[in-house]
């Protein structure tokens, strides 16, 4: 099975590895794994003025602080994991990088660093599902 992992470093994304690590069948080495973070893009004024080297070394260190603790504990399960960062609206391309990879599965956790906005799901959770055909695990 081909599963997209999307993180953001939450508390959430550690309850979806938790669960994984729990349920054998999600986290196997049977299956191909993708760890994918989505950056939401800095304002238009704000990338002009810093320049495309800046703005891309800041998209890569925030990548790299969400991506690492989340690959090596995978590792650690022995687990090797394609990584993968995208920059744009969070959900809807979440949605749209599981559709063009072709995944059986996205695994995600139900809320992220924006979970005060609402209360049963997350903002993001809310727009994967409502863009995506793939199936969704939300883990809470």
């Amino acid at each position: 099975m081909k599963i997209l992992l999307a993180v953001d470093g939450s508390v959430y994304t550690k309850k979806m590895l938790a669960y994984l690590v729990t349920h054998e069948h999600w986290l196997s080495s049977a299956n191909e794994y993708t760890v994918l973070t989505v950056q939401p893009p800095l304002p238009p004024r704000a990338r002009a003025a810093l320049g495309k080297a800046v703005v891309d070394q800041y998209y890569a260190e925030e990548a790299e602080k969400i991506l690492a603790p989340v690959c090596t504990f995978l590792e650690r399960h022995g687990v090797q994991a394609e990584r993968r960062v995208k920059v744009g609206p969070i959900g809807e391309t979440i949605a749209q990088e599981a559709e063009e990879g072709k995944f059986d599965l996205i695994v995600m956790g139900s809320h992220g660093h924006g979970a005060l906005a609402t209360l049963v799901m997350g903002s993001v959770a809310t727009s994967v599902l409502a863009h995506c055909k793939v199936p969704v695990l939300l883990v809470r």
